[in-house]
């Protein structure tokens, strides 16, 4: 066990994740440390251990059940509080139950004509070469996809976007900005909530003001926390799946060849990406409803612990050469890209069918497409919380 207090969540960290986590792992398998923002945190760190952990009943979701220093402040506004990440059962299962309706098989697989459509409108409008994929695709493709699911006008989107992006800021005031973004953010869902009552659609957040108001299924609070949850979430998974697996291919020409001729089916290499570069590095936080242990190491009741799926995702005792991006490992063991347990990420099958959709078209748009810069000049976004690029410039 590593028993440092020191913040592990520097810039190390941050510029090279993947070593500092390896050696992490190899130092031990639980590190007690602190947040950024001062708070003690139980950080696990290897794929059993993390895994066991996700579905470990011990482990709340419920921030009622933590103990912290008295300094400590969330940045997240009460209003916003209610949804999934901050529940356990029966709560979770009853709100769970509602928004699957919206990530039904049936439902996602409706959305492949809109979701083409929007890809093909994307890179008819893309001007290059060069042209950034993050900025041409990777980032408004999952942002119209959501918001049309949702019924989120479109003059909000980039509003949304920009909020979206300031949650993840490292920079010594984030913990301000982000509870700047995420007021403004509720006082726009409010008022979308309030303008859907009024005139209710065919779209997710009318349903779910029906559900509120006709059939009282959920509270207030709990309509405008899911819908900033469904929209945050259904959002920045996809965005970094996309842009991630399209430089996985550019940096791997083989696999990229193989792909094209139909030699690798497209979704492996996008399961093969959630294992090699999860888009979210640490699951959501965890408070220890009792005294417990883990891996071996004691957990006091209350404690804050920090499940990294990034580190897990490389973990050697679990994956043979875990740091190649390898789309034909067969079979392809399970990775915690999504989570794992009642916690597992309803957005998943949305999440593949954009990358699908996006990565298909793209490759079969432009034969020639290659990277416009070295691999090694791609900047990542410096976030402890998100692993994604900062721009994907291309050319083809």
């Amino acid at each position: 066990m590593n028993t440092t207090t020191d913040c592990l969540f520097g810039d190390e960290l941050m510029a090279r994740p993947h070593r500092f986590y390896a050696a992490l792992r190899h130092v031990g398998p639980v590190h007690r440390t602190t947040t950024p923002g001062g708070a003690p945190v139980w950080l696990v760190t290897r794929y059993q251990d993390v895994r066991a952990a996700l579905s470990d009943p011990r482990l709340s979701l419920d921030k009622a059940h933590a103990v912290t220093d008295s300094s400590y402040r969330s940045s997240m506004p009460p209003e916003l509080d209610a949804h999934l990440l901050n529940m356990d059962p029966p709560d979770h299962t009853r709100l769970r139950r509602l928004v699957s309706q919206a990530f039904t098989p049936r439902r996602i697989e409706s959305l492949r004509a809109r979701i083409q459509a929007h890809t093909d409108a994307l890179l008819d409008a893309a001007t290059g070469p060069p042209v950034d994929l993050m900025e041409a695709l990777a980032n408004p493709l999952p942002m119209a996809v959501i918001c049309e699911l949702l019924g989120i006008p479109d003059d909000a989107r980039a509003d949304f976007r920009t909020w979206t992006n300031t949650l993840v800021a490292p920079h010594a005031d984030a913990a301000v900005a982000s509870r700047a973004a995420l007021q403004q953010m509720h006082r726009l869902l409010t008022g979308i909530i309030a303008a859907k009552r009024a005139e209710p659609s065919d779209d997710f957040l009318s349903a779910m003001i029906e559900a509120r108001d006709a059939h009282d299924r959920l509270t207030e609070p709990e309509l405008t926390a899911m819908a900033f949850l469904t929209l945050y979430a259904g959002y920045d998974n996809a965005v970094n799946l996309i842009a991630t697996a399209a430089l996985a291919l550019l940096t791997h020409p083989q696999q990229m060849t193989a792909v094209r001729n139909g030699r690798i089916p497209l979704r492996a290499v996008l399961e093969e990406t959630m294992r090699w570069n999860s888009p979210f590095p640490l699951a959501a936080r965890r408070f220890a409803l009792e005294e417990l242990t883990l891996a071996g190491v004691r957990i006091p009741a209350g404690a804050r612990v920090w499940l990294s799926l990034l580190s897990a995702n490389r973990d050697g005792a679990h994956f043979t050469d875990p740091d190649t991006f390898d789309s034909t490992r067969t079979p392809a063991p399970a990775h915690l890209g999504y989570g794992h347990g009642i916690h597992y990420c309803l957005g998943a099958p949305l999440a593949r069918l954009e990358g699908d959709i996006a990565l298909t078209s793209l490759l079969r748009r432009f034969p020639n497409l290659a990277l416009a810069i070295p691999a090694g000049e791609l900047t990542w976004i410096p976030s402890f919380h998100k692993r994604g690029l900062q721009s994907l410039p291309v050319t083809w």
